[in-house]
């Protein structure tokens, strides 16, 4: 089961901010609320669950604008709700760039901004999921052998095993037996599929050039 999501909320608005808590938690999120944007960002953001913030546009100090540049910064920015009084078209342009997946103006409407928040929580998840899968990858491919690197790169570029046997002067048979481990150890279920985990580790797909020679050795 999915962890609730969080929402950061930013309002210097003390009415406004009570309000939305309550709201919020009505609905179902895990709600914080803050006065500042520097209040939040002396926040240590959660790691167990999607987190989204929610903040006022135009604020004393720093406003919405600029603590979306600062959160844009983080190793995992989260999604950014945009309300504001204040039709500035430009500002929600520059929002929008900084990482917002939407722009409100108040007094806005619970279903536009239920609308809002969801489509904020469901970004934060599958950013969650694609840099823990990263992550995942990352470990897999720490447990190759330096040869059975070798293998790996030389396959995803296109070379079938007995190629690759000849590029690093062994046997085929071993090769088959290097495949097979990192095919194994990568989790993957088909060439395409390690292809793929390649690519997303930016491993280069053309074939390695400190293997040139070594089927000399």
């Amino acid at each position: 089961m999915s962890e609730p999501a969080i929402v950061f909320l930013v309002d210097d608005d003390e009415s406004v901010r009570i309000a939305l808590l309550r709201l919020l938690k009505s609905a179902g999120y895990r709600a914080r609320a803050f006065a500042t944007a520097q209040a939040l960002l002396a926040e240590q953001p959660p790691d167990d669950a999607p987190v989204v913030v929610l903040t006022d546009m135009r604020m004393p100090g720093i406003d919405g604008i600029e603590l979306a540049e600062k959160l844009s910064a983080y190793p995992v920015p989260p999604p950014i709700v945009f309300l504001s009084a204040h039709g500035d078209v430009p500002a929600s342009v520059k929002a929008m760039k900084d990482g917002a997946v939407d722009f409100l103006e108040k007094p806005v409407q619970e279903e536009d901004l239920f609308d809002a928040l969801e489509r904020a929580v469901t970004r934060s998840r599958e950013e969650s999921l694609r840099r823990r899968g990263l992550a995942d990858l990352t470990e897999n491919f720490a447990k190759l052998t330096p040869r059975e690197r070798q293998v790996f790169a030389l396959v995803i570029s296109g070379l079938i095993n007995k190629e690759v046997a000849w590029e690093l002067g062994i046997s085929e048979k071993t090769i088959k037996v290097h495949r097979a481990r990192v095919v194994e150890k990568m989790g993957a279920r088909s060439l395409p599929d390690l292809v793929r985990m390649a690519g997303r580790l930016g491993l280069p797909s053309e074939r390695p050039a400190e293997t040139t020679g070594a089927r000399a050795g």
